[in-house]
């Protein structure tokens, strides 16, 4: 947590002092202040002061604190913030914050041909006590030609394959840091031998692992043919990690309810969708109203992975909580239409097609953020999805709890799924299309996790 600058704490203090705050409480409200500076910079709440002050009070009352420390801690607040005209522009960001901070996703801006959509609740990462820029290869650099060439072609060819936005950012960290090495070599004068010399000094020089050296291989690949439109090479001769033979985690149904009794709605009901449906985390947190048909118990996946589209089967014991949470968006979504706000975040074209879906009901998101993202560009208020950052904390936390001797991400959820379905003597094809796997050799995987049943089970010699 970074210190009050002292600017602040001595105009905060007189404040208290003129306001006749008891010496006994001051202590307190100051500690108040330092909590919300703190959770300013991890949580981006909006920009309304009421809005931050409201989400704070939560924050509090989540963790426990009781209703005298939530009302000293509004009251805090509510002198630090008559103190903020007061305060210098640099001040605010010796503290690590603005004075107008609009909620959008931390980074650059993005090129308009891959523009992200922003996210209101992830704050940008800390990196050595510095806020670390996971859009930074966006960024303009010394070089306008990789910027343009590069940077800008790149963005522009993965926007008309609809690759997802964690392909651009990959694919253009990589060609960053392929700048970085040949030190801002014209684009012009790349050639095959450039890139045999980056991934030799990536495998030998970094000794980075497989699955990093295959992904920087694959992103020089498409940056040549599809953005320099130039001849790749073969690059038989350069060294190449072999990838191991990867076994997934599995958690049993106990373990699975364990990391559930310890998570809280509507993070749980994730968890659940994750396990039950056997879904991406990506493709749970983008459900939208109209993706649930409850009579017919069927939940439709449409932005699968590579834009697949798939049904699942509704789990039957958590009907009762998935309507509970329908019910939930529509008090939340009657709540911004009677507000104004514009709506939800639409993909692509829609909200030029149809230009007031994003205000109807089926097309809100089925795990809302609590907080709205604030859009510059066109000075409005739209509601995005829980992000994967808005999961990874409460799961964390939920799986040391739990006291569990397995590595636990939001994908072993889905490993569960297709594992415990091979034990039940399901068909790898069945499986295969529930998980909308393109090729049974992808799923054929989970056979690893199930022990092979014979007439006479096989043992270890330490059995005997």
């Amino acid at each position: 947590m970074e210190p009050v600058s002292h600017d602040i704490l001595a105009q905060f203090n007189l404040i208290l002092s003129q306001k006749k705050i008891p010496d006994g409480l001051q202590e307190d409200y100051r500690k108040w202040l330092r909590y919300f500076l703190d959770y300013r910079i991890k949580y981006s709440p909006p920009e309304q002061r009421s809005e931050q002050v409201r989400l704070f009070v939560e924050k509090l009352r989540s963790k426990g604190a009781s209703g005298r420390s939530l009302h000293d801690a509004a009251h805090a607040l509510s002198l630090y913030f008559s103190l903020q005209p007061k305060i210098p522009t640099a001040v605010v960001h010796e503290a690590g914050m603005r004075m107008v901070r609009p909620v959008t996703e931390p980074g650059p801006p993005v090129p308009a041909a891959a523009q992200p959509t922003p996210s209101a609740s992830a704050g940008p990462a800390k990196r050595g006590g510095r806020r670390y820029n996971e859009w930074w290869s966006l960024e303009k650099t010394r070089s306008p030609e990789w910027d343009k060439i590069v940077i800008g072609g790149l963005a522009g060819e993965i926007k008309a394959r609809h690759y997802a936005r964690k392909t651009l950012k990959a694919y253009a960290d990589w060609s960053r840091k392929f700048q970085m090495y040949l030190k801002d070599k014209p684009p012009r004068d790349l050639s095959s031998e450039d890139v045999k010399s980056y991934l030799t000094y990536l495998a030998v020089q970094c000794k980075v692992s497989a699955s990093t050296q295959n992904q920087a291989f694959n992103s020089l690949l498409f940056l040549f043919r599809h953005v320099l439109k130039r001849d790749f090479g073969e690059h038989k001769d350069v060294p190449r990690a072999k990838r191991s033979t990867y076994i997934p985690v599995v958690l049993t149904r106990q373990e699975i309810d364990a990391v559930l009794q310890h998570l809280r709605p509507p993070f749980d009901l994730v968890v659940k969708l994750l396990y039950g449906c056997g879904l991406r985390l990506f493709e749970c947190l983008k459900l939208r109203v109209q993706n649930f048909n409850f009579d017919e118990g069927v939940l439709t996946v449409v932005d699968g992975k590579g834009k697949k589209a798939r049904t699942v089967p509704i789990p039957q014991t958590i009907v009762h909580e998935l309507q509970a949470q329908m019910e939930r968006i529509k008090a939340l979504h009657d709540e911004d239409v009677r507000a104004g706000y514009a709506g939800v975040f639409l993909d692509d074209a829609l909200e030029r097609k149809y230009p007031s879906a994003s205000k109807d009901f089926i097309w809100q998101w089925f795990f809302p953020q609590r907080t709205l993202t604030f859009i510059p560009e066109s000075k409005l208020q739209r509601r995005y999805h829980l992000t994967d950052k808005d999961l990874q904390e409460p799961l964390y936390r939920a799986v040391r709890k739990a006291k569990l001797t397995k590595r636990v991400s939001s994908h072993t959820f889905r490993h569960s799924f297709a594992t415990h379905l091979l034990q039940a003597n399901y068909d790898i094809r069945t499986i295969q299309t529930l998980l909308g796997h393109s090729d049974v050799r992808t799923t054929m995987i989970y056979t690893h996790c199930v022990p092979s049943k014979t007439l006479k089970e096989t043992k270890s010699p330490l059995d005997f």
